[in-house]
């Protein structure tokens, strides 16, 4: 079972504004993300392709890829 804590904010009629930039900034963000995955993806493919890579060594590329986005997440890329 979890604790959870409960958290009030007072907020005012100024902050709607605000709280309406932070969503489309986060969405923003969201999209931009997943343009640099898709991206990112079809280099992938276009390199398997071109190596005429087995399905074995595609997958063992597609592991790293996942193993650099894994450790991008925990914050240990510079």
């Amino acid at each position: 079972m979890r604790n959870s804590e409960t958290r009030t904010t007072k907020t005012g009629p100024d902050d709607a504004g605000l709280f309406q930039l932070f969503n489309e900034t986060r969405l923003d963000e969201r999209k931009n993300c997943a343009f640099a995955v898709s991206i990112r993806m079809e280099a992938l493919a276009i390199h398997i392709l071109q190596k005429e890579m087995t399905g074995v060594e595609a997958a063992e590329l597609l592991r790293r890829e996942v193993a650099s986005y894994e450790a991008e997440s925990r914050g240990d890329w510079h």
